[in-house]
């Protein structure tokens, strides 16, 4: 940043404005107009677009915000981004970007003149063109305007470990309302000045949202500096309808602002040892709503009021005097003093702008994946575990993991974070605390463990906000895991919904590089939640994002530590998805080594040959499928059942990691082939499916499949409480009994034949039922099972 700042002059100011009537003209015509974009010959009817659809009364103040910006940019030599918090705004971003003429490089058919200017009213909120909201298709833009709440999260994500990037969040006061926005108050507390850029939130407030007054704008200075300063905030206030006055304050604000942000961190990177929280800036911006538009249309209040908020001349088309009003409106702009002949932006207003990648719109930091550095990850062998025969291994799968995060942690120190809310340590992902710490900028006590400035595993208790830093670190080019209780990621499938449709319209603009995936570790899982209960037990966030497109979603069921390792490692290394890993905490058996685990994940299902007996030559009689660690262990438990009590019975053990592959391969990527398919799960025996979700998913996944008839499927079935692992899978019908009794239900004349096998299966659940109510655990025989190791010859391959 620059030392010493030249004084603004008045006339600074005049060419300032113009600029801003330049992007508030842009604005409104994106509303109104599909032709005579410059007003060159009386507005017609046929001027004006048919279905009216947008947002002006946010747009005046975004411009506003955006105009004082660029001069701060170009006299600081700043790189920043325009976070767009009021998403509906969507006009204000495009005109912006069209004026420094990003857009017209972006997209060249909406040039930087007349015939540009047509087009780019033409397509706002027009079918076959843009949405009414800042989008992936709007350059500079790292937020999706479709639902309010994310902007400052979003922000905080940016600006870690982007040392020289100041982040403009701009918070409308409507979204100030969100609980999720609440919360973000709260991340200067993890921002380091040494090695973070910094967030400047403008707090927008034009007193009404979409048809009431709004809580923050009907606060008093006074009311407002004591909330924003308890956060930890110095605020700094611009207020007025005059833009005469101002302008002047404006920058008065931003530029304090700017020497203090510069200040702070110049201390921090002094080398002293010491790193303290400062008290950052925040600019509180009062301006009316719909400010420049009509005051008032058919005698009622619309400037200033929430009259302004989307469109606020209705009938221009087929009233004449709504018709006038817009054109005075456009007109009051003077769009000849702002625009040339041929319609471009006068040089003098041109000028204004920044120039290359300093320009917003054009920032690399918006568009992460042209910064985007592949990690450096640590061989799968150096943290697999050993095993020698199936299920003889008990170890925490999660354990494991940790460990590799270790390492990735330590040869990735500026490219990498885990995000959680307070559940690291719960997670069992406790290694990486060897190697790094809970980021922590508050006060730290003597007895505090594990909290420091520059620690890289950031917690709060708060899923939005683990979330929301995690998308603004990806869609800055960095890389990251988000590790969540799978009960309460629900939290968060609003913000999946909008990521995912970011994902997936970014795809298709070939001028957004690829971020890095966003990966879901869910763990304290549905299955083992045995001081927690029911309202811990929900496996549906599964059901949820297979919802989405198939291109974009992936959902991983790792049934060990082997496996485990392989599909976080896979994750991480790709782009453009969103990747759902779902594992357990607890101690567990270990199936796989680390070349048998590679083999099977890389084919995303397979059969395990070592546990079943089938008949060479002949497909079984039955198909024990599994997807999930306990399901997979609760099927193996059901086949040494069946192997003992009917050894005749051919039983193939089928386990499933990659879900989707249950799909074909016209609905999924990874979707097997029918041949494939059909070899594993054969067309016509019965397949009983042991899954960690509700059982209507394998349902959905496989109804296309020759052999969907004969699926049998057990999952949760929502019956829950706070009770032992075992008698949760039982509750459920999911354990080894129900799963052993429903193959001989399903093989066609088995249970005609032996009815006092499924006798003593029944016998077992009865005494199960009475032994854990009496003792308050397990039957020592469902404690203490193993896989029969004289039934493997040593370890698959």
């Amino acid at each position: 940043m620059s030392q010493s700042l030249p004084a603004y002059a008045e006339s600074d100011f005049t060419l300032l404005d113009r600029y801003w009537r330049a992007a508030n003209y842009l604005s409104v015509g994106q509303i109104y107009l599909m032709d005579n974009p410059l007003l060159r010959e009386p507005l017609k009817p046929e001027h004006i677009k048919p279905r009216l659809l947008g947002h002006w009364g946010t747009t005046p103040g975004l411009n506003f915000i955006y105009a004082h910006l660029n001069r701060a940019i170009r006299q600081r030599d700043l790189d920043m981004i325009y976070v767009c918090g009021p998403g509906h705004g969507g006009p204000g971003m495009v005109a912006n970007t069209w004026l420094e003429g990003t857009y017209s490089e972006i997209y060249p058919q909406v040039s930087d003149d007349a015939v540009g200017m047509q087009r780019l009213f033409k397509q706002f909120s027009f079918p076959g063109g843009i949405p009414s909201h800042a989008a992936p298709e709007t350059p500079g833009s790292i937020n999706e305007g479709g639902e309010l709440g994310y902007s400052l999260s979003h922000a905080f994500g940016a600006a870690f470990d982007n040392p020289d990037l100041v982040v403009p969040c701009v918070i409308g006061d409507g979204e100030a309302e969100t609980g999720p926005l609440a919360s973000s108050w709260h991340g200067i507390k993890f921002l380091n000045p040494r090695r973070d850029g910094a967030v400047l939130p403008v707090l927008h407030l034009n007193g009404y949202k979409i048809a009431n007054p709004t809580l923050l704008g009907r606060a008093s200075d006074d009311d407002l500096h004591q909330l924003f300063s308890g956060y930890g905030y110095e605020p700094l206030f611009v207020c007025g309808d005059d833009p005469q006055k101002m302008h002047p304050l404006m920058a008065a604000a931003l530029d304090s602002a700017l020497d203090r942000i510069r200040a702070y961190q110049q201390q921090a990177r002094n080398g002293s040892d010491a790193v303290t929280l400062p008290r950052w800036p925040m600019i509180i911006l009062r301006s009316p709503k719909g400010w420049t538009g009509p005051k008032t249309v058919d005698g009622k209040k619309v400037e200033d009021f929430w009259r302004a908020h989307q469109v606020p001349v209705a009938n221009c088309r087929d009233d004449e005097g709504h018709r006038e009003i817009l054109e005075q409106w456009l007109l009051s702009y003077q769009p000849d003093t702002l625009f040339d002949e041929q319609g471009r932006l006068k040089p003098e207003l041109r000028a204004l702008a920044p120039e290359g990648d300093k320009r917003m719109g054009a920032t690399p930091f918006a568009n992460g994946g042209r910064l985007r550095r592949e990690l450096v990850t640590p061989a799968l062998a150096d943290h697999a575990i050993a095993v020698a025969r199936p299920g003889e291994t008990q170890a925490q799968s999660t354990e494991i993991l940790g460990r590799y995060l270790s390492a990735l942690f330590a040869q990735n120190q500026d490219n990498f974070r885990l995000f959680g809310p307070d559940e690291t340590a719960s997670n069992r992902l406790t290694p990486v605390f060897d190697v790094t710490n809970r980021t922590w900028m508050e006060a730290i006590k003597p007895y505090d463990e594990q909290l420091a400035s520059d620690g890289r595993v950031m917690e709060i208790l708060s899923e939005h906000q683990c979330q929301g830093w995690l998308e603004g670190y990806l869609l800055t080019g960095r890389h990251g895991l988000f590790n969540c209780y799978e009960a309460f990621i629900h939290i968060v499938a609003s913000m999946f919904n909008q990521h995912a449709k970011w994902l997936k319209v970014s795809r298709s603009l070939p001028w957004r590089a690829p971020v890095a995936s966003l990966n879901y570790l869910l763990s304290s899982h549905v299955w083992r939640q045995d001081h927690n209960g029911y309202s811990h037990q929900d496996p549906g966030f599964i059901d949820h994002v297979a919802n989405k497109k198939a291109d974009i979603v992936r959902i991983y069921l790792p049934p060990d530590a082997n496996t485990l390792l392989w599909v976080g490692d896979h994750c991480l290394k790709t782009w453009d998805r969103i990747n759902v890993i779902v594992a357990g905490k607890q101690p567990a058996p270990q199936w796989l080594t680390l070349d048998a685990a590679v083999k099977h994940c890389e084919a995303g299902m397979g059969s395990w040959p070592w546990a079943g007996n089938e008949h060479a030559g002949s497909e079984p009689d039955v198909v024990m499928a599994c997807a999930g660690d306990v399901p997979t262990m609760e099927t193996l438990a059901a086949v040494d059942l069946l192997r003992q009590y009917l050894p005749d019975l051919s039983v193939r053990v089928v386990n499933v990691v990659d879900l989707m592959a249950l799909q074909t391969q016209q609905q999924h990527p990874h979707g097997k082939a029918e041949a494939e398919f059909d070899a594993l799960f054969t067309r016509d025996k019965p397949v009983i499916f042991a899954f960690h979700g509700y059982p209507s998913l394998i349902h959905r996944l496989t109804y296309k499949r020759n052999n969907h008839r004969n699926f049998h499927v057990r999952g949760f079935m929502e019956e829950g409480t706070t009770t032992t692992p075992f008698d949760m899978t039982v509750l459920n019908e999911l354990d080894r009994f129900h799963l052993a009794q429903e193959a001989i239900l399903r093989v066609p004349g088995l249970a005609e034949k032996h009815g006092d096998v499924l006798d003593t299966l029944a016998e077992k659940l009865a005494e199960h039922h009475r032994y854990v109510r009496e003792y308050g655990e397990d039957l020592p025989e469902v404690q203490g099972w193993k896989w029969p190791s004289q039934r493997g010859e040593g370890a698959p391959e």
